[in-house]
C-alpha cells in the first residue's frame, strides 16, 4: 500500500536490506506503509509472525486491535504511514538488539524526512526507548513530547491489549490526542 516514488524506493531498499542478521531468519523485510496525507506516523517494534509471511506492518493480532482504536477515534488506516523500528522479524519474537535498531535507524530517518510528520506514535517501550531515550515509560505514556524538531505521543504498543484488554480505553484515549493533533 506504499503510495508514492520515494516510499516506494524506501521499501524497496528495505527488502533488499543486509544490515544485520536479521535478513537471515525473515521470509519477508516488512517496510513501512501508508500515506503522508495526515502527517501523522506509527511505529511499532519489530514485525511479528503475520507480518513477517505477509511483508506488512500491523497485519496481526496487535494489528487488528490497531484498526480496531483508529477507526474508533476517526483515524483511517489509509491515511497514516505505520512502521516498526526494525524491518525484519527478531528470531523468537525477541526484543531487537542496538546493532539491529542502528541499522534500521536509516529507513526511519529517511521516512521521516520525506514524511515531515506532524506527529509520530510511538507504540511501545521499544520505540520510546529509541527516539525518546526516556528512563521512565510509564511516566510519559499519554504524554506528547518534542525531541530533535520532532513531535511524539508515547502510548503502549497495541499488542499490549491482547493480554490486558483495559488498555484499549487507554489506547482510544491517547489516539484521541494524535487525532487531535492532526486535526481531524
Amino acid at each position: 500500500m506504499v503510495i508514492d516514488d520515494s516510499l516506494n524506493k524506501i521499501a524497496t531498499d528495505v527488502k533488499i536490506c543486509r544490515l544485520c542478521g536479521l535478513f537471515r531468519a525473515r521470509t519477508n523485510a516488512v517496510p513501512g506503509e501508508g500515506s503522508s496525507l495526515l502527517k501523522a506516523v506509527l511505529i511499532g517494534e519489530a514485525p511479528g509472525k503475520s507480518e513477517d509471511q505477509q511483508g506488512r506492518p500491523f497485519v496481526g493480532k496487535a494489528g487488528k486491535i490497531l484498526d480496531y482504536i483508529l477507526q474508533d477515534t476517526g483515524i483511517n488506516r489509509s491515511q497514516i504511514f505505520i512502521t516498526n523500528v526494525v524491518k525484519c522479524r527478531p528470531p523468537g519474537n525477541r526484543l531487537p538488539t542496538v546493532d539491529e535498531v542502528s541499522a534500521c535507524k536509516r529507513y526511519l530517518d529517511r521516512e521521516f524526512a520525506y514524511l515531515k510528520p506532524k506527529i509520530i506514535g510511538l507504540l511501545g517501550r521499544t520505540a520510546y526507548s529509541t527516539f525518546i531515550g526516556g528512563k521512565s515509560f510509564s511516566s510519559d505514556r499519554g504524554r506528547i513530547l518534542k525531541k530533535n524538531g520532532l513531535t511524539y505521543l508515547i502510548t503502549f504498543h497495541p499488542a499490549a491489549a491482547i493480554y490486558n484488554r483495559s488498555l484499549i480505553e487507554t489506547l482510544k484515549s491517547d489516539f484521541t490526542r494524535i487525532s487531535s493533533e492532526i486535526g481531524l
